[in-house]
């Protein structure tokens, strides 16, 4: 009898040690980045949208942080999406430009990432969305820390259909015309093509439904969930059950559609019990695509869009809550990157930093109010699709600009109803912005400010000897190879 009362005693305490383990593991707070695609910084209520209700993204800015000095790491798509990953600027690490179908690189699957290092920490992983940080395998998530992928792996322009959304791309001097069929991938396998912009048209939602159940299945051990919407990118695709709900058009709808999938993620973190242990972050890749007219966004009064190096280029939305240790309906003017993201959210979860130098910086004493200001000050904007050009660098609340030539949207026609418009570019000089007083960049000041040019134009000098610029015909000292094939 006293032997089976012992054996009881110790059954009560092996359960009650793995239930101990077990809430120690659990303890960790889960991450989701919600990264949506050429979302501009004026395309939401909380940045200053009008014409539509988001109120999904107005109750993350309301129970977290609003960020107004938040940059992507360069102003196109893939290389944006290798700074948030891996916490470098991506020229370091030969990621600059956009991967197209022709492209013979990749990230390497040596740089480490928010996802490698999660799952090193226990961290259960998945990428539900676009990738577009290699075309091919082995390049595609799970050989960079995710555990699942179903997504595609470029934009959904990146197929040989015109923008009707139907018709075959025939003129071989479009490049279009050579393009493969848009594949859709689960993990490492092509399971379908997306043929049409109604087939486009499911993706927003298709994404969330895996996202949601991706949540459902890991509710008991942490879990990182990187949701990386191809909209409000064109051409716009929605679905039925919002085509035509909004007062601005197509794009209107797309962003409501997108609205209502944070919100279908933030229901199912209340439902399961996992909102308080959450840290959620909405951003952006890039500014609007401006080109595309009233199928593009808005960059908020910033100056021009995408694929500039002017602040409507890099400047995007950044949105983060968690509660109990980010104080609610907060707003911060704090300089900060999606390069920074990973060692936050290291230091956030307790996970282990890179080996190789990143460039990134911790801002979780910030968020959590242990300090007023964030550790950044300086942000070095490179460009160059195929070159590798140091076209700015913002230091404090002052921007220099170097002499390049530049996209321009506004010295011609804009597109309209999903045709694009005319593209031009335009020879940018030296000049000196004060973005505290002029964030439209404007009124060039570096007559005023000689010591301020003379003061950036040291920096400069440390970044072209880091990280080169083709501007300058300088070869940085510590960069590293992408993959090649």
């Amino acid at each position: 009898m006293k032997r089976c009362f012992v054996l009881l005693i110790l059954f009560f305490f092996t359960i009650i040690s793995g239930l101990k383990a077990q809430n120690k593991t659990n303890s960790k707070p889960n991450i989701v980045i919600i990264n949506m695609d050429d979302m501009g910084y004026g395309d939401t209520e909380p940045y200053g949208m009008t014409g539509v209700a988001t109120p999904h993204f107005n109750q993350i800015a309301q129970e977290g942080m609003r960020f107004t000095n938040f940059n992507a790491g360069q102003a196109i798509c893939t290389a944006s999406r290798a700074a948030l990953l891996t916490g470098c600027y991506p020229n370091r690490i030969g990621m600059s430009g956009v991967l197209l179908p022709g492209a013979k690189h990749a990230l390497n699957p040596n740089e480490e990432t928010i996802a490698s290092l999660l799952k090193k920490a226990g961290y259960k992983t998945a990428n539900y969305g676009k990738w577009h940080l290699g075309n091919v395998l082995p390049y595609w998530p799970t050989n960079y820390g995710f555990d699942e992928f179903f997504g595609i792996p470029y934009s959904h322009d990146v197929w040989p259909i015109d923008y009707d959304g139907y018709s075959k791309v025939t003129d071989a001097k479009d490049l279009r015309s050579s393009f493969p069929p848009l594949p859709l991938i689960s993990n490492t396998t092509i399971i379908d093509t997306i043929e049409n912009i109604k087939e486009a048209s499911n993706l927003t939602t298709m994404f969330t439904e895996k996202a949601i159940g991706f949540i459902k299945k890991n509710k008991k051990a942490p879990f990182f969930l990187y949701l990386t919407h191809p909209l409000p990118h064109a051409p716009l695709a929605v679905s039925d059950k919002f085509k035509g709900k909004s007062d601005l058009g197509l794009f209107g709808d797309v962003i409501m559609e997108l609205d209502w999938s944070i919100g279908e993620i933030l229901k199912t973190l209340d439902n399961e019990g996992l909102t308080k242990n959450t840290v959620i972050i909405i951003t952006s890749d890039n500014g609007p695509w401006l080109v595309f007219g009233d199928n593009a966004g808005s960059s908020g009064g910033f100056r021009e869009g995408k694929s500039t190096s002017w602040e409507g280029g890099t400047r995007v939305p950044f949105l983060i809550r968690w509660p109990e240790k980010i104080k609610a309906g907060t707003v911060n003017s704090s300089l900060m990157t999606n390069m920074d993201l990973l060692p936050t959210i290291a230091a956030i979860t307790g996970a282990s930093l890179p080996k190789n130098q990143i460039d990134g910086l911790n801002f979780l004493p910030l968020l959590t109010g242990k300090t007023t200001t964030g550790p950044r000050d300086t942000f070095y904007y490179y460009f160059g699709v195929g070159s590798n050009n140091l076209e700015a660098i913002r230091y404090k609340h002052w921007k220099l600009v170097f002499p390049h030539k530049s996209t321009t949207y506004n010295q011609k026609l804009q597109g309209k109803d999903g045709l694009r418009g005319e593209g031009a570019t335009m020879q940018v000089p030296l000049a000196l912005y004060d973005l505290s007083h002029d964030p439209g960049e404007v009124r060039d000041v570096q007559l005023l400010y000689p010591e301020i040019v003379q003061q950036i134009q040291k920096i400069a000098e440390t970044a072209r000897e880091d990280l080169g610029d083709d501007l300058n015909n300088k070869t940085g000292k510590n960069l590293r190879k992408p993959a090649t094939y």
